[in-house]
């Protein structure tokens, strides 16, 4: 009796090195069982549950143990399905070992394909670096919902693949229809819809025969990154299409969000630029300029607030204030506060019950007990002679005449700042304007930035001496608010911190 000659074992492709290994979630490749080990207990002789995760490994090195490739074996010996079978037990420890020593796959793909039959219709794919691009296979939309994880770059989509019942009724309305060619068509496309609701962020490419081009076309319509024909695929051209639809898809939502930027940003320059006042000086002798600059960066509205109006008898009303702070919740409070002394003045309030009412707003509309708000406001008569301030911890308007040097108006009876003491006075003191003049209301923005390299501020006295100087030179209206405001930036080394808010008034004989 001849002695038997033992079987050698296949080396797997892995193992060799001609090969790739597959991922520590992939299906396994066909193996040889362990020595002493019966065909039964293998571990890939278990079929995987249709419904649970699958992925396709890249490996397709055939099994010379069967003669069967391993990607379409079935038997209960050692082949499996690789796109439905599991490795469990000493297997998957054995692949997850091989896995180690591999180079990780840098790409992974969802494929969502209708194949009962197993004919794959994907072939091996590597990545730019020639590492395997992870397959995973999914035959409806339920399963590429479990399968469609963060990993995933980009998802392979059949078009041949029908829709789901649910899906056809919502279609057609609740309706049944006669069937036909358009149902079908609405059915393909109503997948691919499906799936770029499911996948917004992720890269899609479709897959449909060579002789329905124009289906491929009406998917890229849609939403699809490209189309490719699956009886036409190869491996080089598919995975420079996976890599190509990821980083389109990357520029795509890189531009669609650069644009949503922009659109807001628009329209926050619109409803802040909305937000700034108008003043109602018609009829007034008084010249109006005004400077506005919010201390946060790319932002039109700050903390500051000011605004002008004429009453019908003749009186010309200025504010100004500034709310702590000067972030955006800030802003809107100023916005409002200006919107109520606007509403209050032109109802006829002035002075110390304009400000009591005022106060009442803040407090109800504040989103805190601590913040509060400074105002500065004045009532010029009709003749422009006279005026009555109001000062709520705000600093006190500067005054020039001709042939006098500015001064500051009298700070003497300024009361408290809006939103402090509950039940506060400010009392309204006259004063002399003169036949021409010219008044500055300010926020504390202007003189509390620094001076050269040291911590020292510019202060009243300082924007008073700056001022001075600058009606010497002949400025006035826009051209001395201009310079005052540029100045003051050039002092501080670069932009305010806080905001800043200039008005100007000005009256010739």
């Amino acid at each position: 009796m001849p002695v038997p000659v033992p079987r050698q074992r296949a080396i797997p492709a892995v193992e060799c090195g001609q090969a790739p290994a597959a991922s520590p979630d992939s299906g396994p490749s066909k193996e040889q069982a362990p020595p002493g080990t019966h065909p039964a207990e293998h571990p890939t002789t278990r079929r995987e549950n249709p419904t649970e995760k699958r992925e396709k490994p890249t490996d397709t090195s055939p099994d010379t143990s069967t003669g069967t490739d391993s990607r379409t074996s079935t038997g209960t010996g050692t082949g499996t399905d690789s796109r439905t079978g599991t490795d469990t037990g000493t297997g998957r420890t054995h692949t997850d070992r091989t896995t180690q020593s591999a180079a990780p796959t840098n790409l992974t793909v969802l494929l969502i394909e209708d194949d009962p039959a197993g004919s794959p219709i994907v072939p091996d794919l590597l990545d730019q670096a020639g590492k395997p691009i992870r397959v995973r296979t999914a035959r409806n939309l339920t399963e590429a919902g479990r399968l469609l994880t963060d990993d995933v770059h980009c998802i392979l989509l059949d078009l041949a693949l029908s829709a789901p019942a649910p899906a056809r009724t919502s279609a057609d309305g609740g309706g049944n229809g006669n069937g036909g060619g358009d149902d079908e068509d609405h059915d393909e496309l109503a997948v691919l819809r499906h799936v770029l609701e499911l996948a917004p962020r992720h890269a899609v490419l479709a897959l449909t025969s060579s002789s329905d081009a124009e289906r491929g076309a009406e998917a890229v319509a849609v939403g699809a990154q490209d189309y490719l024909f699956r009886d036409e695929l190869d491996g080089r051209l598919l995975s420079r299409a996976i890599r190509y639809a990821v980083e389109r898809k990357r520029s795509d939502s890189a531009e669609r969000r650069l644009a949503e930027g922009r659109l807001r940003a628009q329209e926050n320059r619109r409803l802040e630029r909305g937000l700034l006042p108008t003043p109602l000086l018609a009829g007034s002798p008084l010249r109006f300029a005004a400077r506005y600059r919010p201390g946060r960066s790319r932002a039109l509205l700050g903390g500051d607030f000011y605004d002008v109006v004429r009453t019908p008898d003749g009186t010309v009303h200025a504010m100004i204030g500034d709310v702590c702070g000067h972030g955006p919740d800030e802003a809107a409070l100023g916005v409002e506060l200006r919107i109520a002394w606007r509403a209050l003045t032109l109802a006829g309030l002035c002075g110390d019950e304009l400000l009591g009412t005022l106060q009442q707003v803040l407090e109800h509309e504040r989103s805190d007990d601590e913040i509060f708000a400074t105002l500065c406001a004045v009532d010029i008569s009709p003749d422009g002679r006279r005026a009555g301030l109001c000062l709520a911890g705000h600093p006190s308007p500067l005054l020039s005449r001709p042939g006098e040097p500015a001064r500051l108006l009298p700070y003497d009876n300024n009361g408290p700042a809006l939103g402090l003491l509950p039940g506060a006075r400010w009392p309204r003191m006259q004063v002399e304007l003169g036949a021409e003049w010219s008044l500055m209301l300010y926020t504390d923005g202007l003189i509390e930035g620094h001076v050269g390299e040291g911590r020292e501020r510019l202060g009243q006295d300082g924007m008073v001496e700056m001022v001075r100087r600058q009606l010497a030179e002949g400025l006035a209206g826009e051209e001395l608010l201009r310079a005052a405001v540029n100045e003051v930036r050039e002092l501080n080394g670069g932009e305010l911190a806080d905001d800043l808010a200039v008005v100007l008034l000005d009256r010739t004989a």
